[in-house]
């Protein structure tokens, strides 16, 4: 988290403290509401309003962010997509997102992994029965919180009825899309479950199963994922996963069936390792810097 400096002072009604991090469309802020209520707002890009499609894809976003309600996804509280630069606030996850958990500390051990697997198809039912694809589960977009995981930024979400993107447009990160949404084909919620086997390979053994190279996109449409250093107990379920077919991938409801019966026979409810506790903790140190001047000191 990157303390005030040459930040907004205010998104709509809330107080900007920090900058948590950026993305393709926009910044993302972490903001106090006028009762000091922590969110994080988006805000997108002034560069990119003067294309209207900007605009109007933020705009889906809201909607779709809007439209998912579910334990393991971050609650909108506001959002203003007709502001002169629009944003979206959403509730503030204690946590750190698991592309950082894992450069900083390496793969999560098996047990952590195996309760990120089912919170993560907890999501995706509660995305899912929204109609809507999340077409962008990947670590950076995947928030470890004490009580969990969460899912965040639904900036290229599409509604299951959408008609399907031209081949020319192929939007997602190529290390965790699935086949057909390399191929620029339509995409059900079955590309989802796809984009959940890599993510759990990437938390499991610190590297994507396709790799991240320019010839990303052409191993997970023809080439066998890598699985070296995945637990055994992860590997059948990972490698139904990441099947080419969709059809023949298991649902999230089957997902979270599995692994809360692997959880159930041989792990405990211990859930974040140590190490990742700490990077939350320092992140928390930091916060505290950041909101110790919202209470007076008579307070």
């Amino acid at each position: 988290m990157q303390p005030p400096h040459d930040l907004p002072e205010k998104i709509g009604p809330y107080r900007v403290l920090g900058r948590l991090g950026e993305g393709g469309m926009g910044q993302v802020y972490l903001a106090a509401s006028p009762s000091r209520r922590l969110v994080a707002v988006k805000m997108i890009r002034p560069e990119l309003l003067d294309d209207p499609h900007w605009r109007a894809r933020f705009r889906r976003e809201v909607a779709s962010a809007r439209s998912v309600s579910g334990f393991y996804t971050a609650a909108v509280v506001d959002a203003d997509p007709d502001a002169e630069l629009p944003w979206l606030a959403t509730q503030y996850i204690h946590g750190i997102s698991l592309a950082e958990a894992v450069r900083e500390k390496g793969p999560i051990p098996e047990q952590a992994a195996c309760h990120l697997g089912a919170g993560l198809a907890e999501a995706l039912i509660a995305i899912h029965r929204a109609e809507i694809v999340h077409r962008d589960l990947k670590p950076s977009n995947v928030l470890l919180a004490g009580d969990g995981p969460r899912v965040i930024d639904f900036g290229i979400a599409r509604p299951l009825d959408a008609r399907p993107l031209s081949r020319s447009t192929i939007v997602g990160t190529p290390a965790f899309m699935s086949p057909e949404q390399a191929l620029g084909e339509a995409v059900t919620p079955a590309s989802d479950v796809f984009s959940l086997g890599s993510t759990l390979v990437y938390a499991a053994t610190g590297t994507a199963p396709f790799g991240t190279d320019r010839k990303t996109r052409g191993r997970i449409v023809h080439r066998a994922p890598d699985l070296t250093g995945l637990p055994d107990p992860l590997r059948g379920l990972v490698t139904l996963c990441l099947a080419k077919a969709p059809e023949e991938r298991p649902t999230p409801e089957q997902v979270l069936t599995a692994l809360s019966t692997l959880l159930d026979a041989h792990y405990g409810e211990e859930w974040l390792p140590s190490a990742v506790g700490e990077l939350i903790g320092a992140q928390e140190r930091t916060l505290a810097q950041l909101t110790a001047e919202l209470t007076p000191p008579h307070e």
